[in-house]
Formats: C-alpha cells, structure tokens, sequence
C-alpha cells in the first residue's frame, strides 16, 4: 500500500460553525466518548473525557477537510453558519390561557410574540444542563465570532 501526502487545507468556515454530535460510548466499545458531525460524513473523533475527545475532534475535522479538498470533493456548508441562517417555521398548539398569557407578556415588554417565545425558548435551553446519567447524544452548536 502507498502513502499519501495530503497538505493541509484551511476550511471556509471554522470548527466552530459546524454542529457536532458527543455521545458516551458503552463499555462494550470501549467508554469515552464519539463525536461525529452531521453535516460531515465520515468525519468523528472519540476520547477518554468529553474534553479530549473534543480536542480529538478538531484534528479529525482538519484532516477531513483537507482529504475532501484534495480529493476535489466540495465541503458541506454548516447547517447553521452564524446568523445568516435561514430560520425555521415551529407550530405548536398551546392551551388558551398560555397562549393569552403569552400575548400579555409581550404586549407589557414591547415585543412581538414570536420574539418573546424565541427568547424564552433560548432562555429554558441555556438553563438545562444534561444530568451526567443521560444517555442521550447532545447536539452543540458552536457560535462564530
């Protein structure tokens, strides 16, 4: 088997912008943890500690962009790319009285009711933490500057 060179290729859009996927792996296959990135195929790192398998994952994204590159495949736009990303539709069927409570709240702070709905959306997310039993993967989004 040969070796190939391949040259580092710095990414249109940074680490960052790219969401990626931390999940425990079993004992079965070893512990740690996997990252994977969904708008990346093949592209995953794993560690003993979600911090090393972070940094694991900044390697395996390096070098997956630059074998994309040289292999003149195109790299994927980040799902979300900062602000400019289109934004989604949500409905959601509330019982009356939320929802009266909703418009109230929004009318006394000056704002749309989608705005505010947007902004306790984000504020409940920011809040809850994952309790360190969960087994479920966690989605992170990475802001860019």
């Amino acid at each position: 088997m040969s070796e190939i060179r391949v040259p580092h290729v710095e990414p249109p859009y940074p680490f960052e912008a790219y969401a990626h996927v931390v999940e425990p792996l079993s004992e079965a296959d070893g512990g740690g943890y996997l990252i994977t990135f969904p708008d990346l195929p093949g592209c995953m790192s794993d560690g003993e500690s979600e911090a090393e398998a972070l940094v694991n994952a900044r390697d395996a994204f390096s070098a997956w962009i630059s074998a994309r590159t040289h292999a003149g495949k195109p790299i994927p736009k980040p799902t979300r790319h900062g602000e400019s990303a289109e934004p989604v539709r949500l409905m959601q069927r509330l019982p009356r009285s939320l929802h009266a409570s909703l418009v109230a709240r929004a009318k006394a702070e000056g704002t749309s009711l989608n705005t505010l709905v947007t902004m306790l959306l984000a504020e409940g997310l920011g809040r809850r933490e994952p309790s360190s039993g969960e087994r479920t993967a966690t989605m992170r989004q990475g802001l860019v500057r």
